[in-house]
């Protein structure tokens, strides 16, 4: 917990409750001059930006672009959210315009272990229940276009299967947003003729769906619906791929999305304008909020601050990788979330420990922020590190910490925003500021686009993990050399590893090199137009752990939501 989280009795939930929002038809005339007419209100403080406006501001200049990204997550917490809002607040505190771009929390996790994703303390965005439940009903319409896909499939076979459909091929799996183990893997169609052909089947969570990566790269409708046809749901007998267009499912999915397609704007504690749109997971999806969402942004203020999932190896690799290379943005500075809880978890210490001074495990734990301070340097990017205040952490600490960063060439900053709002992020701002204004960042992609699928991963897995090399079953290699026969060799590659090492075992702290990164599996999504490369032990259904966070979340006699982080 920050400094004075230890010493306020209030929590996330209660300091959101609280707060004194103003109407957002307010916000958007004050801030980023948006007319009613040009907004779809969700209740008082929730609204959707008409996409005539969006298609109205293609003429304007675009604002500079700052990518908030992370060490790899331990139990101690860092803060990348609480750190994105506390940053875009503290710009407008400095006297800039600028507004926030973030990704829609999953209901899965919300219930599960991970909590909400609106922030904390001071620096949150609100309503704070509305955006970790269902808010704008963003994630149902993904999760029901998704399903129809599947349904219409099923149905296709059930009623002759003129496509020649082979039901052993069938690569789509079903989608909801619930952590939900007992459904990665089922057998679906049983009871008899009237249910259709029994096969194997499962479930993804929502965000790790395609029709979810596909929502977040589309420019426009007209580019939702193509990317949506293009999806491949089955293989033929003799392997000819089936996509989604051949079932005419595209226009019907396409319906569901229409509105969700618009981006949803709110606001933090502080009234500074916030878009929150799309939200696949970093360690099984691509990991970056909407396309629209941030180019409208950086058409609406003058900074822009946005973040990738988890740490930079996997969010921050991906929105470069992947969303850069399809969309042309590019950041103009990267931030680094790290807490000296944390770095003394990547140096061994026990989280128990962790109040304890221990300047030996944090220089060990250092490692890992050098090598994410690094792997920036290497996308052609100039970083700033935040360093999110704890009551613990001693001044030899602080010293410690700043001193290896400059070592580095980076500027370590000391944040306080949980507790301060925007101006205990202040300096962070300035330092971002000055990083932007340098105009040293020079965007640089990892891999072109022509090379090989396999050397692709290999590359991330070198330049970005430290590995020594990847593996690979025989039918893996077979799997890829079979989608680039099928002209998708030049897509990017997105990564489904584990949040939590640069390496496959979550439990390998710190800067671990010379390991091998194994590829389990690879899933072509063909409309998102990138390859999935699933890693170690990962899941993309993720399971509750023994105690989950729906057991401490109620509603009380007056109708308010208690438990919710």
């Amino acid at each position: 917990m920050p400094a004075s989280q230890h010493t306020s009795p209030k929590t996330d939930i209660q300091i959101a409750q609280e707060a004194k929002k103003r109407p957002i038809l307010e916000i958007a005339k004050e801030k980023l001059g948006i007319a009613p007419e040009n907004l779809e209100p969700y209740g008082h403080y929730k609204a959707k930006i008409s996409m005539d406006f969006i298609r109205s501001l293609q003429s304007r200049p675009n604002g500079k672009l700052i990518l908030v990204s992370a060490i790899s997550p331990t139990p101690a917490g860092e803060g990348k959210t609480t750190t994105t809002v506390g940053l875009t607040d503290a710009l407008n505190h400095i006297g800039k315009k600028a507004m926030l771009c973030l990704r829609e929390p999953s209901i899965g996790p919300s219930f599960g272990m991970k909590g909400g994703a609106a922030g904390g303390g001071y620096a949150q965005v609100v309503p704070m229940e509305d955006i970790n439940l269902h808010f704008t009903g963003d994630f149902h319409a993904i999760g029901t276009a998704h399903n129809l896909l599947c349904a219409l499939l099923d149905n296709h076979i059930y009623w002759g299967n003129a496509l020649g459909i082979d039901g052993r091929r069938v690569s789509i799996r079903r989608a909801i947003d619930m952590n939900d183990r007992s459904l990665r893997q089922i057998v679906s169609s049983l009871g008899g003729v009237a249910n259709g052909f029994p096969r194997e089947d499962g479930f993804d969570i929502t965000v790790a769906s395609e029709v979810m990566a596909i929502f977040c790269l589309a420019k426009d409708l007209e580019d939702l619906k193509a990317r949506l046809g293009n999806i491949i749901v089955a293989y033929t007998r003799d392997r000819k791929p089936v996509r989604a267009k051949d079932l005419k499912a595209q226009g019907p999915m396409a319906v569901l999305l229409k509105d969700a397609l618009s981006p949803n704007l709110v606001q933090t504690l502080e009234g500074t304008p916030a878009f929150i749109h799309g939200g696949p997971f970093a360690n099984i999806a691509h990991g970056c909020n909407s396309v629209l969402a941030t180019t409208t942004a950086l058409k609406l203020a003058d900074y822009v601050v946005t973040e990738a999932g988890f740490g930079a190896d996997l969010g921050g690799e991906k929105f470069i990788d992947i969303k850069c290379r399809k969309t042309g943005l590019e950041p103009d500075a990267v931030v680094l979330v790290a807490t000296i809880r944390a770095l003394k978890m990547h140096g061994g210490v026990k989280k128990e420990d962790l109040k304890t001074e221990n300047l030996k495990a944090l220089e060990a734990g250092m490692s890992n922020l050098k090598r994410h301070v690094e792997n920036v340097r290497k996308f052609g990017l100039q970083a700033v590190v935040s360093i999110n205040r704890f009551s613990a952490d001693t001044d030899a600490e602080i010293a410690l910490v700043k001193s290896a960063c400059a070592r580095l060439g980076v500027e370590a900053v000391m944040a306080d925003h949980w507790a301060e709002g925007g101006k205990g992020a202040a300096d962070v701002a300035r330092a971002v500021v000055k990083v932007v204004e340098s105009g040293k960042s020079n965007l640089k992609l990892l891999y072109p686009d022509d090379m090989p699928l396999y050397e692709k991963i290999r590359t991330i897995a070198r330049e970005i993990y430290g590995a020594a090399d990847i593996s690979a079953a025989k039918p893996v290699r077979d799997q890829l050399a079979s989608y680039e026969a099928m002209g998708y060799g030049k897509v990017p590659v997105c990564i489904a590893k584990t949040q939590y090492s640069f390496s496959t075992n979550p439990d390998l702290k710190g800067a671990p090199d010379g390991h091998t990164i194994a590829v389990r599996e690879v899933r072509l999504s063909a409309g998102a137009e990138f390859v999935v490369v699933i890693c170690g032990e990962i899941m993309t259904m993720p399971g509750l752990p023994r105690v989950p966070s729906a057991e401490g979340i109620d509603i009380n006699a007056d109708g308010k939501i208690v438990g919710l982080s």
